[in-house]
């Protein structure tokens, strides 16, 4: 690389791997991706709440006429199991239909 295609100290530089951060004296430093554990996988941890949650998408799916994946779905987007908040995001899905 020459001086001028350097990149600024502290600059982030992207790649299909991670992120890199370029330092002061021109070195490249890799930083690992974390990641981040989902609620509905520590939920489903335990049977017993898995079986609730399994009872509490076969009935929401029942009661709204959509397939059980739809409402799998929409708990994984919104983070959350909470019957309320999946029952007003499939209200806003069939208010776009």
């Amino acid at each position: 690389m020459t001086a001028a295609a350097e990149p600024a100290a502290g600059t982030v530089i992207r790649s299909g791997r991670g992120a890199a951060t370029a330092s002061a004296r021109g070195e490249v430093q890799q930083q690992e991706n974390t990641v981040v554990q989902s609620k509905m996988k520590a939920e489903a941890a335990d049977p017993a709440a898995a079986a609730q949650l399994e009872e509490d998408v076969a009935y929401l799916a029942k009661r709204h006429r959509v397939s059980p994946a739809i409402v799998r779905e929409i708990i994984r987007r919104i983070g959350t199991s909470e019957r309320a908040a999946v029952e007003r995001e499939i209200r806003k899905g069939m208010a776009r239909r």
